[in-house]
């Protein structure tokens, strides 16, 4: 058993002074094709590591929700849910820029914002509730339609807000 342990520790110590010798003997030239590899590796960790803390502040979030009843609790674990997506969605935008992901960083937000206006609703009864759900759909909706106007916009000139701005001046001709 012992000797198992010591070959790995040997292993690992090997694994660790090879680079440190490798870049020794390379002297001032350029970084060749492996550091590549390892900025990669690094970029790994790095998007790994911020998963790991948007899970944990998820579930952080969601713990603060534990103490609540009711519809409250709804509420709060929706907003919970939705600032989760929001931040992989936005992680997803950091480590791979994007157009697309971009996008998908605001769709998860106008998706997260619905999700937590339904709830919102469920505590309401009647009437109240119904014209709830109808704003809470409607904005929903006009988000979408901004997102999409916004990203079909951006893809065939370039721009993204001048389509809305004379999409309003257009509207107030009449």
């Amino acid at each position: 058993m012992k000797l198992k342990l010591y070959g790995l520790a040997a292993a690992v110590a090997l694994a660790f002074a090879l680079p440190a010798a490798q870049a020794q003997t390379t002297g001032g030239a350029a970084p060749s094709t492996p550091s590549v590899g390892k900025s990669s590796s690094a970029d790994r960790k790095m998007k790994n590591a911020e998963e790991d803390r948007i899970e944990a502040d998820y579930k952080a979030d969601k713990a603060k929700c534990d103490s609540m009843n009711g519809n409250a609790k709804d509420v709060c674990q929706k907003e919970a849910k939705g600032k989760e997506k929001v931040a992989k969605a936005e992680l997803d935008a950091k480590t791979n820029p994007s157009a697309h992901n971009q996008r998908k960083v605001e769709e998860a937000k106008a998706d997260a914002k619905y999700d937590v206006a339904k709830e919102k609703c469920d505590g309401m009864k009647g009437n109240e509730k119904s014209a709830c759900e109808k704003d809470a759909k409607a904005e929903h909706e006009r988000a979408q339609a901004d997102i999409k106007r916004n990203s079909s916009a951006g893809a065939s000139s370039g721009a993204t807000k001048p389509s809305a701005a004379s999409t309003h001046t257009t509207g107030t001709a009449k």
